[in-house]
């Protein structure tokens, strides 16, 4: 069975008929934009029966009442991948966080629920130092092209990649879903961040960071420690103190909580990955879902 999650949006979206999201229009679907009276040519299915029957008594006249609904739409999905060489320092022989498969197991979850909500999927980095541009113009899953290129953009590939996008208004109306990638370590600038939120985008920061390494430390103190340079590949080796452990470890817990935090307060709701395992990843996707739905209201 195909692991998805389900996408709620925080207003309707503006996208192409039949999908799975309800619209700003009326049309065919189950959610009540509201009713009228009915006019000559309205569908009989459409008719407010209960409704009718009172506004009748009432004015002790046959009325009807039409039910219009809003129409359910294919949503617009861009998932855009930071491909920095920090996002793949840990190889498979490690134990701790493979972002590489941590970005294919949630690139693939993500994929997987546009094409359960009939939605256009969509793909963006900077890989080899260049935009590769996949437009959501069809329902498809993200394939080996997309997730399986190199990790060689540059520094600011996010706020670049961000500042790309913008510039695709035909492919990208409001309401798009947009799913950012990344462990946030470098990250747009908040200016940057509200020159995209204008564009009235779903924006939602994934952020993919190491529990062991990046949101905390381990207790290596006094531990000849081994650090790779993701853009050299020069190894250092590194003994802390554990006054050092400590500090390090303090700093990396408030980087993470400011992040979230500074995150949320450009009204963002990120997901946070700490695993590469599957059933993890959609767990993540899951609680995010969860919370759109308490604190949104939606049913």
């Amino acid at each position: 069975m195909t692991a998805t999650f389900p996408l709620i949006p925080r207003r309707r979206v503006l996208g192409l008929p039949f999908g799975g999201l309800h619209s700003m229009r009326r049309g065919l679907g189950s959610d009540i934009a509201g009713s009228r009276p009915y006019e000559p040519g309205d569908d009989i299915d459409k008719i407010d029966w209960a409704t009718s029957a009172r506004l009748s008594l009432a004015r002790d006249a046959e009325e009807f009442v039409v039910r219009e609904h809003y129409a359910e739409e294919a949503p617009r999905v861009v998932v855009v991948c930071d491909r920095r060489p920090s996002m793949s320092v840990f190889g498979d022989s490690w134990p701790w966080l493979r972002k590489p498969q941590a970005i294919r197991e949630a690139a693939r979850v993500i994929g997987n629920s546009a094409v359960a909500a009939r939605g256009l999927l969509g793909y963006f980095d900077e890989g080899d130092g260049s935009a590769y541009w996949h437009p959501p113009r069809s329902t498809h899953e993200l394939g080996p092209v997309d997730l399986e290129r190199r990790f060689e953009a540059p520094a600011d590939t996010l706020a670049r990649g961000l500042g790309y996008l913008v510039e695709q208004r035909r492919d990208l109306p409001a309401g798009t879903f947009v799913f950012i990638l990344s462990d946030f370590l470098q990250q747009p600038t908040r200016d940057q961040w509200l020159h995209v939120l204008e564009r009235r985008w779903e924006i939602v920061p994934v952020v993919i960071q190491d529990p062991v390494w990046e949101q905390s430390f381990p207790h290596v103190g006094g531990i000849v420690v081994p650090f790779g340079d993701p853009e050299t590949g020069y190894v250092t080796l590194v003994r802390f103190s554990e006054a050092e452990v400590e500090a390090r470890r303090g700093e990396n817990e408030r980087r993470l909580v400011d992040l979230l935090r500074a995150l949320q307060a450009l009204d963002m709701d990120p997901v946070v990955v700490s695993s590469h395992e599957s059933r993890d990843v959609v767990f993540s996707f899951l609680s995010w879902s969860d919370q759109r739905l308490f604190t949104r209201g939606r049913a």
